[in-house]
């Protein structure tokens, strides 16, 4: 929560949907796990809240924070790393069968090549690769 608050300053609402995100809407922290964590964060003096003008309780890092999260970057990071992940498994499990069969298709075949490849075959291959991209990307 600190790294998301570090990034932006957060209201706890912004903060449970940033890691929702971050998990591809697999998961949602609740409400009962953030802002007891949000409470314990501002008691150490590694955020400080204010009232925005909707009411609410806008979550910003102090200088404590940021100390705590530069010693502490390596386990951040994997931390973050973590979430990124999870939620690429959770937008792969989401594909369709037919999908997941025409990816493992498409890999055998660059692999297939091993380290048999010329300049020329790299940059035909690399070029079908991306048109194909983009009209997955393109929705055609």
């Amino acid at each position: 929560m600190l790294a998301l608050i570090e990034i932006s300053p957060r209201h706890g609402y912004e903060i449970i949907k940033a890691i929702e995100e971050r998990c591809g809407g697999a998961y949602a922290p609740s409400p009962g796990a953030v802002y007891p964590t949000l409470t314990l964060l501002e008691e150490q003096d590694y955020v400080t809240s204010s009232e925005s003008a909707s009411g609410k309780k806008l979550y910003t890092i102090t200088d404590l924070g940021r100390a705590y999260l530069t010693e502490n970057r390596a386990q951040v990071d994997g931390i973050l790393e973590r979430l990124d992940m999870f939620a690429r498994m959770q937008a792969r499990r989401a594909l369709p069968e037919r999908v997941h069969q025409a990816m493992h298709a498409l890999k055998h075949a660059l692999l297939q090549n091993k380290s048999n490849w010329s300049d020329a075959e790299a940059e035909r291959v690399a070029a079908v690769l991306e048109q194909a991209a983009s009209a997955i990307a393109a929705g055609h």
